[in-house]
């Protein structure tokens, strides 16, 4: 049985042409902004926008109930003893396990947000799409991270792409839907922009860059294209719509360099995280020992750092 798509027709996006990408400009533009060095009171600043902007995520065969919980608790303090340490922005888990964060996180202002549309493949029907996300949102999810058909996408379908990005956002309402490229399957940076223009386009709040499930995650010049194209989305429509990067962010380098190239492509208005995240598991624990090295001039080992 297949489910009905609603025709979405926002600025005739499935007639949109490609915008061209000079792939060897936006790689010199991506590996010039990530020289830019940021210290001491601007890293500090850089280290609490990350924390605050941090999707912190378990998406393992392996998550139980228990780890769940304690990852929430580590989402809402991450640093126990420091008051002045934010809490992240959302602790990020599979639909059966959202009804566990919605009940650890109750009153702490960090949301829940659910993978769904058979993550991380996509490879199912509409209807089980539906029904995954249709659970997820029962359950309590603030938000929906949804992958996009990305074999569809490659064959020319967009259309088909197009209509099931549109279904999944009606079906959310109000609850914020991220969309998930997985850009490191898309071949090329044109391709790239294509695919954010065309979620942008079918209704996504956050078009975002990978699950973390492939080879090629998140990179410097994939977070270039996609702000572009967040960018000309503002320009043409006046809507401010989000970026989420995802796959393979582990370092406070790592992001504080996307912070810059989403602050000199989008403006410091997009620094927050209602327009910006970080998907990671392993990052908030760099960004806290970096952050003790920049208050007390030593690094704290891994050891001292609260376990999820």
């Amino acid at each position: 049985m297949t489910a009905t798509l609603p025709r979405a027709t926002r600025n005739g996006a499935l007639s949109r042409q490609r915008v061209h990408v000079d792939a060897v400009m936006l790689e010199a533009r991506a590996a010039e902004l990530a020289k830019r060095s940021i210290k001491t009171s601007a890293k500090v600043a850089g280290i609490d926008i990350a924390i605050r902007c941090t999707d912190l995520t378990t998406l393992e065969g392996k998550d139980s109930e228990g780890r769940v919980r304690s990852l929430c608790a580590k989402a809402v303090v991450p640093r126990p003893g420091w008051s002045d340490v934010p809490s992240v922005a959302a602790v990020c888990v599979y639909p059966n396990l959202v009804a566990v964060a919605k009940s650890a996180l109750a009153g702490t202002g960090v949301k829940v947000a659910s993978v769904a549309t058979s993550f991380p493949s996509g490879l199912v029907d509409l209807d089980v799409k539906l029904a995954d996300t249709a659970q997820a949102i029962a359950a309590g999810a603030d938000e929906i991270d949804m992958v996009i058909d990305r074999g569809a996408f490659l064959a020319g379908h967009e259309d088909l792409v197009f209509d099931e990005i549109s279904a999944i956002k009606n079906l959310c309402g109000d609850v914020h839907l991220k969309v998930i490229l997985e850009t490191g399957e898309l071949g090329s940076y044109e391709a790239m922009r294509h695919a954010s223009d065309l979620a942008l386009e079918a209704g996504a709040d956050f078009i975002k860059s990978s699950t973390g499930k492939v080879g090629t995650n998140a990179t410097y010049p994939t977070a270039l294209v996609m702000c572009e194209a967040l960018r000309d989305f503002y320009r043409r429509t006046g809507e401010k719509r989000g970026l989420k990067l995802a796959g393979g962010i582990r370092t406070t380098k790592q992001a504080l360099t996307y912070l810059v190239i989403v602050n000199e492509t989008l403006g410091e208005s997009w620094l927050r995280p209602e327009l910006f995240r970080l998907g990671a598991s392993s990052l908030l624990d760099d960004l806290l020992m970096q952050l003790e090295k920049e208050r007390t001039g030593h690094y704290a080992g891994a050891d001292y750092i609260p376990k999820d």
